[in-house]
């Protein structure tokens, strides 16, 4: 008898603490909700996770803030939503680095795949590979041919562990040629030593370097996609040159763990509404991003994907987080 009154007494106190945070999430949002984006501003995750919050917000009918908290390679900002409150009121856009790092960095100060729930997939940007003109380097035949005549050739990226790097590893492994990493601190200025031909090539975001290209300045190789691009119908693919390198920057919205279903479906939804928005769709075709969509459950699966994927890049190609 003691038992059961003892499991009732539980069950009770269980029912009455989730209370609290049911009725909060029936009335979500209630105030100005907060996205932290864990890079510098002015970039595409910058740029994406802006438009969004602007077009959820009229959705929701709640302000959306978004707030810049780069460091520690998005470590910084990511953690710093991890362990907030999970009532609903913030969140963070993460990119390929989230899943990079999963693997990457030993003693990240969160669990990947604990201690955060994605909500929704938001925009994608194709990498090109580019070269300066003056190197030659105008085709993947070019890159061989110069590489095994003993040329030192050498690609930029922006940073270590960045889907740039890795996209780099892989062309070296396809090719079995040497080509020296030389990372920055970001895509500006690793773009910038590229124009000046201080490094030989590089994968980088289409958006920051399709005007370049199109004025003569840069020389696109082939794009990292798997077919031609609606936004570079005249840029070959790398596949079609032989090579299995498919690379591309992305951006999602992740949330606590905690935070309710409830609060994660009407998020979703409201990203989703965002993303057929003619003002959104107007700003990402003339920036060169793909709209993405879909619910919290896939985007989840497409974070599992896609740290499997660069975990064997990773260990294939002995990256660590110095390297």
């Amino acid at each position: 008898m003691k038992r059961r009154q003892l499991l009732l007494a539980t069950a009770a106190t269980a029912a009455t603490s989730a209370l609290p945070l049911a009725v909060r999430a029936q009335a979500w949002p209630g105030k100005t909700i907060r996205i932290v984006v864990p890079f510098t501003p002015g970039g595409t995750t910058d740029f994406v996770t802006r438009l969004v919050a602007v077009e959820a917000a009229k959705t929701l009918g709640q302000t959306i803030v978004v707030e810049n908290k780069p460091g520690a390679g998005t470590v910084i900002g990511v953690d710093s939503v991890a362990k907030s409150a999970p009532d609903g009121y913030t969140f963070v856009t993460v990119a390929n680095s989230f899943c990079v790092n999963a693997t990457l960095i030993k003693k990240l100060p969160y669990d990947t795949r604990k201690d955060l729930r994605p909500v929704a997939l938001m925009g994608l940007s194709e990498h090109v590979l580019a070269t300066h003109p003056a190197s030659g380097l105008k085709t993947v035949a070019d890159i061989v041919a110069q590489a095994k005549a003993g040329q030192k050739l050498s690609y930029a990226s922006f940073g270590n562990g960045t889907s740039a790097h890795l996209a780099g590893e892989m062309l070296k492994t396809q090719l079995g040629v040497d080509i020296v990493h030389v990372p920055y601190k970001g895509q500006a200025p690793a773009l910038a030593d590229l124009l000046g031909g201080q490094v030989s090539m590089m994968f980088g975001n289409w958006p920051e370097f399709r005007n370049h290209v199109q004025s003569g300045k840069l020389v696109a190789v082939g794009m990292a996609t798997a077919q031609r691009s609606i936004y570079a119908p005249n840029v070959p693919t790398l596949s079609e040159q032989g090579l299995k390198v498919e690379s591309n920057s992305w951006n999602g919205l992740l949330a606590p763990s905690g935070v309710p279903d409830a609060i994660v479906q009407r998020m979703n939804a409201a990203v989703n509404a965002a993303m057929q928005s003619p003002t959104l769709v107007e700003a990402f075709q003339k920036g060169g991003i793909a709209a993405k969509s879909g619910t919290s459950a896939q985007f989840s699966d497409y974070i599992d994907s896609e740290i499997v994927r660069y975990a064997e890049v990773i260990k294939k190609a002995g990256i660590s987080s110095e390297s």
